[in-house]
């Protein structure tokens, strides 16, 4: 811990963020370094850290790292002191070979970013129906996941048990073959190795049964809470309870923390970068951004393919100007976009971009 003289005035904060620790530091309004403290990750270390930072001075910003994971509860409790919270990026690799690595050096860093306006993103505030919605779609993901497993490995069991075996269960639909092996009825030499596999197979297909129970009843309680939070998004051709529940985890609870519609395409990745250089226009495909986000929108968009005549119009209109299909996909989805926008809740700007309140 490194400590100066209080200086007073507006000051800056800036945390980089651990398990078990938080590093803090704070600068004056020029930049000064006035000094840096560790604090435990806990409500009264939280505390702590908000009283000494005060303690320099009258704190206009705090700059955190990993406000999604690490800083997430530090965040969340600097918002409940009416303090201002800024995301603050990792240093890339560039600036850590420049200037080194350890956490004052970062938490210093931090503050910097937050004072000069590098850093200028409002973290989620993860305190609101959204993040009740994003703790059960991980619940839920995981869950799905592991379903597919057993499912997989069920079917790779059969493929090399015996054959008599394989050949009664090969041909069966999933659903079938899951009800088959859940009521097998092995012997009790598992030395034979038939009877192993049945045991095994049967243990699997209750695990499949037992995860899909598990996954409606996630099913149900997201039908519930994503309703309620979103009807307007709800309402938007092709947007389901998993797109919508996924687009809302992505925007947070604080969806005005989003300047404008262009902000929330570039956060779902589906805004064009420009790559121009000399005489040579044009735009490069955007692969950042949210994954999860931009895949919820290109299943709206092969809804909308399939059911929408508006947008089988518009795929045939673009594919007469020499587009492919792939472009005009990226096209969709920058539109889409734009609409999903407007219909999130808490949005500032819903009746501005043409959605009724």
């Amino acid at each position: 811990m490194t400590s100066m003289t209080r200086i007073g005035g507006p000051v800056t904060g800036g945390v980089d963020t651990h398990g078990q620790t938080h590093h803090a530091a704070v600068i004056d309004s020029v930049g000064r370094q006035l000094g840096d403290r560790e604090f435990p990750t806990t409500p009264a270390g939280y505390r702590e850290l908000t009283g000494w930072l005060r303690g320099h001075g009258e704190l206009e910003r705090v700059g955190v790292e990993g406000t999604g994971a690490y800083g997430a509860a530090l965040a969340r409790h600097l918002h409940t002191q009416a303090i201002r919270v800024v995301e603050v990026d990792r240093p890339d690799r560039k600036a850590r070979r420049a200037h080194g690595k350890s956490d004052p050096l970062d938490a210093y860093a931090a503050a910097r970013a937050a004072l000069s306006g590098a850093a200028t993103g409002v973290p989620k505030q993860r305190d609101g129906q959204v993040e009740a919605i994003r703790a059960l779609r991980v619940a839920r993901r995981s869950a799905v996941k592991a379903r597919t497993q057993a499912m997989n490995q069920l079917r790779a069991l059969l493929l090399t048990g015996p054959a008599g075996l394989r050949e009664q269960l090969r041909h069966l639909s999933p659903t079938v073959l899951v009800t088959t092996c859940a009521a097998l009825r092995p012997g009790s030499d598992l030395v034979d190795p038939e009877q192993a596999v049945k045991t095994a197979l049967r243990r699997l297909a209750r695990r499949h049964r037992q995860l899909s129970e598990e996954i409606a009843d996630a099913d149900a309680d997201l039908r519930v809470l994503v309703t309620a939070a979103a009807p307007d998004l709800l309402a938007l051709q092709g947007v389901g309870i998993d797109v919508a529940g996924q687009l809302l985890t992505t925007a947070g609870d604080n969806a005005d923390r989003l300047r404008c519609e262009s902000s929330f395409a570039h956060l779902c990745g589906v805004a064009p970068i420009p790559a121009s250089s000399g005489r040579t226009h044009r735009h490069r495909l955007n692969r950042g951004g949210d994954r999860a986000a931009n895949h919820a929108l290109h299943t709206v968009v092969l809804c909308r393919l399939r059911y929408d005549p508006r947008t089988r119009l518009y795929v045939e209109r673009r594919t007469r100007q020499g587009l492919s299909k792939t472009e005009i996909i990226r096209c969709l989805k920058r539109y889409i976009a734009r609409e999903i926008y407007a219909a999130l809740p808490t949005n500032p700007h819903a009746n501005d971009l043409g959605l009724a309140a």
